[in-house]
């Protein structure tokens, strides 16, 4: 069983990953924008977060400039970009930002996110 957040302005995803990966027993908290995302971030404790791009408020990489500039009251062990952002000048940003990886939502399907999601925590 591992922590996982997932940050996502999309409702029907939040909710459609938090169905999925609470399935697999993990806990899933969700988070509706980036500056809720980074809140929930700083507190810590997560096997993984799943941070979208594209939010209002603060975009993902954004959020991840600014927890790298703070820190965690607690360790989070892996963030992983989910956003449908292809863009190669977004993409090179997200990786400079020390994420430990990049997922493009429309390449997974429920259950191959799920498969994916178990081999990042097995890594």
């Amino acid at each position: 069983m591992a922590k996982i957040l997932v940050i996502d302005d999309d409702l029907n995803l939040r909710t459609l990953y938090k169905q999925v990966l609470g399935a697999q027993n993990h806990v899933v908290d969700v988070a509706v924008d980036g500056g809720q995302g980074l809140t929930t971030m700083l507190k810590g404790g997560y096997d993984l977060i799943l941070l979208d791009i594209r939010m209002p408020q603060m975009n993902g990489i954004q959020v991840m400039g600014a927890y790298n500039k703070i820190g965690s009251k607690l360790p989070n062990k892996k963030i992983y970009f989910l956003t449908n952002d292809k863009d190669e000048m977004t993409i090179s940003q997200g990786i400079a930002t020390s994420a430990s990886g990049y997922l493009i939502k429309s390449q997974y399907t429920p259950d191959k996110l799920v498969a994916e999601v178990e081999r990042i925590l097995q890594s």
